[in-house]
């Protein structure tokens, strides 16, 4: 194994030290994309799966690697540590391709997360993927702001609006009461899902300093 090479355990050498950014400009990584040609079996099969699977098969809204392969976003970290980024992977591919929410209501809820993180890789990445499955331009515009679009559809309002809430930390007992007992409790877990694993993606890519 090379110096720099992701290994089976998943560990990198990155080369040195995380870059602080210090005051006005660009925004420094504080990860290199880690190419194909350095990975290691384990974080080979990561990296396959991820470009393989079910987000490469169908129109792609945003790049998923960049021009030498490495991966763009949040899933260049994955790779980092393999066993822990395939189960991430597992659970975005469930959340995009397996939930029942509706399109809409799935972009709505990763929106709403990437606004309250001010994420700026998920706002650009799903508001691509928001257009395509139908959010017209003011809803897109609202979600950006932090607040709940105005949506006629009772359930789509009553998602974003737990979305928001969820962001916050909790939903209170008057909006499950208005608005979790409309939806039913398997969509509040869907939900929560969403949030707690766009979160997660949001908080890694503030991190290691992505997008």
């Amino acid at each position: 194994m090379t110096s720099g090479e992701v290994g089976e355990a998943g560990r990198a050498d990155t080369g040195g030290g995380p870059t602080d950014r210090k005051g006005p400009g660009p925004r420094v990584s504080r990860l290199e994309p880690l190419p194909p040609s350095r990975l290691g079996p384990e974080a080979r099969r990561l990296y396959d799966a991820i470009t393989q699977g079910p987000r490469a098969a169908g129109p792609q809204h945003f790049a998923l690697t960049d021009e030498d392969g490495g991966l763009n976003g949040p899933f260049n970290a994955f790779l980092l540590s393999p066993g822990l980024g395939a189960a991430l992977q597992g659970v975005g591919a469930a959340l995009r391709y397996e939930g029942t929410l509706s399109a809409r209501s799935r972009e709505i809820a990763i929106l709403t997360v990437a606004a309250a993180w001010d994420s700026a890789f998920e706002l650009e990445a799903h508001e691509a993927v928001g257009r395509a499955v139908g959010l017209r331009e003011d809803e897109i515009d609202a979600l950006r702001a932090g607040t709940v679009p105005d949506l006629t559809d009772r359930h789509e309002a009553a998602c974003a609006r737990l979305a928001r809430a969820m962001t916050r930390g909790d939903v209170s007992d008057a909006l499950w009461q208005e608005d979790a007992e409309l939806v039913g409790a398997p969509t509040v877990f869907e939900i929560s899902t969403i949030v707690g694993y766009y979160s997660t993606l949001a908080l890694q890519m503030r991190v290691f300093r992505v997008g």
